[in-house]
């Protein structure tokens, strides 16, 4: 992949995941909207990273000379990561997808473990799982918050820059390897909070509508305060999702049924020789 590449792939994961997303999404959610142009820039700030950090993690697949499906993926310490995988879809079903995997894989041939989000789309998961992954049925938590619900939360504050070096440890003792550069990201995207004190550790990055789209911490409680946290923040009476729960984060299926939110069944998180990382709620892309 080369950075004249970058806008094309960018639209084609943006056809190719909205076409799943209509195809598998369930009735009582919000129909589904292809990404906006916000969502987009967020995602080539992302990708563009990762030709810097990752050049060899990053690959297109051309048809005529036009880019027809990609791969990105980065490798943090010892663990692969698949941040974004689409192939238009005209051109599925032809072998083009298994090439790209493959390319994206050997990438990661050093690492110890791999981790990456998948939707539910029945060629995609097939593919995974051939190529050795582990799947875990995600959840999704969907509602609007009962505020009266909300307790109060203590020794939590807002996080910067300067917090990037307990991120990472808390990474390490979560899901094995720390984000590294990918915090940057993050940070320039969404609020950070932090808690740091002797009975745990942990932080949440929150998006606008007040759900948390990346958390971690040393231990349940600290997790779920920092949860609150970010539910917290929703607008009342206003809709908010939290995604990419999996069974054994319970906690945070706890907290949202707390909160009078319903919960949903919502693809998979594939990972290799390794469980899913708790309690943590990962990312779509940085995981």
């Amino acid at each position: 992949m080369r950075e004249g590449d970058l806008a094309a792939f960018g639209e084609i994961t943006a056809t190719s995941y909205y076409e799943v997303d209509a195809r598998t999404y369930q009735r009582a959610w919000p129909d589904p909207v292809r990404r906006p142009p916000g969502r987009n820039g967020a995602w080539l700030n992302r990708a563009r990273a990762a030709l810097d950090t990752d050049p060899g993690g990053c690959w297109v697949a051309e048809v005529d000379g036009e880019v027809v499906g990609g791969a990105v993926s980065r490798v943090r310490e010892l663990m692969w990561i698949l941040a974004s995988f689409a192939v238009l879809p005209q051109h599925q079903g032809r072998g083009i997808g298994t090439q790209l995997m493959a390319a994206a894989m050997h990438h990661g041939r050093g690492c110890l473990r791999g981790m990456f989000a998948a939707s539910a789309d029945p060629g995609a998961v097939r593919r995974y799982r051939l190529a050795g992954f582990d799947l875990h049925p995600q959840m999704l938590l969907m509602g609007v918050v009962d505020r009266s619900e909300i307790p109060v939360v203590d020794r939590v504050r807002e996080g910067a820059a300067g917090d990037i070096d307990l991120l990472n440890s808390v990474d390490r003792q979560t899901r094995g390897a720390a984000h590294l550069s990918d915090h940057e990201l993050l940070l320039a995207q969404f609020r950070l909070v932090v808690t740091d004190h002797t009975t745990g550790a942990g932080y949440a990055y929150v998006d606008d509508d007040g759900a948390p789209t990346l958390l971690a911490a040393t231990n349940r409680r600290t997790a779920a305060k920092l949860m609150w946290e970010a539910l917290a923040s929703s607008r009342p009476g206003e809709q908010v999702s939290v995604h990419h729960i999996t069974a054994a984060n319970a906690w945070a299926l706890d907290v949202g049924l707390a909160a009078r939110l319903a919960i949903h069944q919502s693809g998979f998180l594939c990972v290799r020789q390794m469980k899913p990382p708790t309690p943590y709620l990962h990312h779509g892309s940085l995981l």
